[in-house]
């Protein structure tokens, strides 16, 4: 039994993807069932995608915050405590009961699985499902972690499905094409209910669409029964048209910066739409306008910016985004990333536009070294420091007028990062 929260999560971070050997989802549907199933006491909405899927699942939960009811969100990674990665309108669970909810899972853990330890992520699945239900919230966002079909998260029977993206990341475990991938994530979606799709890829979307037809799951697509237009994007907010279920709304605000941003908010709308039809469009956009999200083109005084770009399809909506809104400035990329990642793609991006490439790595077993990183780029101004918090404050230093300076990558990087910078003065 745990006795204190630094001893709780110090024991669920240690725990690896690849400590329980038994089929998907065995170890998760074992434990719910013995806690009496609270994933089947709770709406759920399932979001899923490559990018893009943390900050549709924000811009849903102002939407629906707007009409008073109770939120719960499963989100990851998270910036700096674990208790946000379950919360409800936003507040995050409270130490003490993150802490009985955690004795309560070991205690099975050690009773019905043979001592046989879950994932991490596995473990913070069943804590959000045990919040959700015992604090009754009247619909729960979830966020998958890898995939969707055999993703922890893939027990529960949503009222909406999402599927925000996709792009060629976790090929080792999700497959190496566009169609492979999709098959995936189109695993969360379920009989008889609606799925929204933000995916581009006409190979991949036709995937999605015949798992629908399979689920008798209406299809909502963006660009097809989901339509965007009158954009405006040099304003904050950005503002669109949104047309849907044969309804126009006028002047969608978005407070976010990215074309990108735009697509999230369209997918949030329609989700938020399929759960409460009846929403208006007041609502909406004064949720929208509420719509921030933590390490996602977010600044830092005039000329830093950090964005949680781990993929390449993340870099090139964070360079059209500086192209789009920062034309005149020159950019100075610093990038740290994992392994497991297609650096070449966004490396070779960055270069194309960059004054100067710096390449640094964050203390994860799964780090890439910055002089590996380095490597990869054909940049004529290069440097690499193993040190981020050293390279940042120089970096800093050597800032000029007209320079931005631009730090992406892992999203376990941005969260260093971000902590740094509001300690070192904040926004």
């Amino acid at each position: 039994m745990f006795h204190s929260i630094d001893e709780c999560t110090e024991f669920i971070f240690s725990l690896k993807a690849s400590t329980y050997k038994g089929e998907p989802l065995e170890a998760v549907r074992i434990l719910l069932e013995n806690l009496g199933n609270p994933h089947e006491k709770v709406k759920f909405i399932h979001f899923a995608g490559s990018n893009g899927k943390g900050s549709t699942l924000n811009a849903t939960r102002e939407i629906l915050m707007e009409q008073g009811i109770a939120v719960g969100a499963f989100i990851s990674p998270h910036l700096e405590r674990v208790n946000e990665r379950i919360t409800i309108n936003k507040v995050q669970i409270l130490d003490e009961q993150f802490l009985k909810y955690t004795n309560l899972v070991l205690n099975l853990i050690e009773t019905k699985l043979d001592g046989k330890v879950p994932s991490f992520f596995e473990i913070m699945t069943i804590l959000a499902f045990l919040h959700f239900a015992n604090e009754k919230v009247d619909v729960a966002l979830i966020e998958t972690g890898i995939g969707g079909r055999i993703d922890s998260t893939n027990v529960i029977t949503p009222e909406v499905s999402v599927i925000t993206t996709i792009s060629l990341e976790h090929t080792d475990l999700l497959g190496d094409t566009y169609e492979k991938i999709a098959f995936e994530k189109a695993g969360i979606i379920k009989e008889n209910k609606p799925v929204v799709v933000g995916v581009k890829q006409a190979q991949a979307l036709r995937v999605i669409r015949e798992k629908a037809d399979e689920c008798n799951a209406k299809c909502y697509a963006l660009g097809q029964e989901i339509l965007i237009s009158n954009v405006v994007h040099h304003t904050i907010p950005q503002t669109f048209d949104y047309v849907a279920f044969g309804h126009l709304t006028e002047n969608v605000p978005v407070i976010m910066e990215g074309v990108h941003q735009m697509n999230n908010a369209a997918l949030a709308i329609t989700a938020a739409k399929l759960f409460l039809p009846d929403i208006d469009d007041q609502s909406i956009c004064q949720g929208l306008l509420k719509a921030k999200w933590e390490g996602r083109f977010e600044h830092f005084g005039k000329q830093i910016i950090i964005d949680g770009a781990h993929n390449s399809e993340g870099t090139a909506a964070l360079i059209e985004t500086l192209k789009r809104n920062y034309p005149n400035h020159h950019y100075k990329f610093v990038y740290a990333a994992l392994k497991d990642k297609d650096h070449q793609k966004s490396i070779q991006m960055m270069d194309q536009e960059a004054l100067s490439m710096s390449f640094t790595e964050i203390p994860l077993p799964r780090a890439e070294k910055a002089e590996i990183l380095a490597s990869k780029s054909q940049h004529q101004n290069v440097r690499y420091e193993k040190d981020w918090r050293y390279l940042l404050e120089d970096e800093i230093l050597q800032i000029k007028e007209n320079e931005l300076l631009v730090i992406t990558g892992s999203l376990y990087f941005i969260a260093d990062v971000r902590k740094f910078l509001l300690q070192r003065g904040g926004k």
